[in-house]
C-alpha cells in the first residue's frame, strides 16, 4: 500500500514540472498536403514583394512563440482527434493574449491541485498522519491542532505569493486598471521553475 502511495506521488510531481518538449504539436485537422505547400510557394514566388515593415520578434517563451492568427495564440494544448476545442467560447476571436494566458494559468495551476487534493485524500484516509488524526478525510482537517494549521494555512500562503511574484505583473496603486489581471509578457502559463525530478 505504501509502495502505491509513493508511486502515485512521485508522477503527481510530474505536473510541476515544465515541459520540456519544445516541438508545436498540430492535429490532423490542420494538416495540408504536399501539393497545397507547393501551390502557396508557387503563389508566394510570383507575387510582388510589398513595402513591409517587419513585427518585432517575440522572444519563444518555452518554445511558444504566440501568433494572433491561430487560436489560442497557438498556444500548446490542442491535441488530436479533438483539434481546437473550445464549447464555452472562452477563447473567442478577439480576446487578448494575456487573457488567453490568465485562462492558461487557472487551468494549470486549479488542476495541479485537483490532483494533489485527490491523492491527499486517499493517502489521508489510508496511513496514519503525525498527529494521530484518524477517520473520513473530510473530518481531518479539523483535527488538526491550531498551531499546525496555521502553519498549513501560512505554507499555502506563501506558495501562492511566489507564484504571484513569479507571473504576475506587479500592481500600480496609481493607475490600477492596467495592472489588474497583468500576466508578465515573458511568463508562460504555469512554469513557476519547480522541477523536482530534474
Amino acid at each position: 500500500m505504501k509502495l502505491a502511495i509513493i508511486a502515485t506521488l512521485v508522477g503527481s510531481a510530474a505536473a510541476f514540472a515544465p515541459s520540456g518538449n519544445t516541438v508545436r504539436m498540430q492535429s490532423s485537422i490542420r494538416s495540408t498536403t504536399e501539393d497545397e505547400v507547393t501551390e502557396v510557394a508557387a503563389e508566394a514566388a510570383a507575387a510582388p514583394l510589398p513595402d513591409i515593415v517587419p513585427e518585432p520578434v517575440v522572444a519563444p517563451i518555452n518554445g511558444w512563440v504566440p501568433n494572433e492568427s491561430l487560436p489560442c495564440y497557438g498556444l500548446p494544448g490542442a491535441l488530436a482527434p479533438t483539434g481546437f476545442f473550445d464549447p464555452l467560447g472562452f477563447a473567442q476571436s478577439g480576446i487578448t493574449l494575456n487573457d488567453v494566458k490568465r485562462n492558461r494559468e487557472a487551468e494549470v495551476m486549479h488542476g495541479r491541485v485537483a490532483m494533489l487534493a485527490t491523492v491527499g485524500y486517499f493517502a489521508g484516509e489510508a496511513i496514519s498522519g503525525p498527529f494521530n488524526i484518524h477517520g473520513p478525510a473530510n473530518d481531518q482537517l479539523q483535527q488538526m491542532p491550531a498551531p499546525a494549521f496555521a502553519f498549513l494555512t501560512l505554507s499555502i500562503a506563501a506558495a501562492e505569493l511566489r507564484r504571484a511574484t513569479i507571473g504576475w505583473v506587479e500592481p500600480d496603486f496609481g493607475d490600477w486598471t492596467k495592472t489588474l489581471w497583468a500576466i508578465r509578457d515573458n511568463y508562460y502559463p504555469g512554469d513557476i521553475g519547480f522541477d523536482p525530478l530534474g
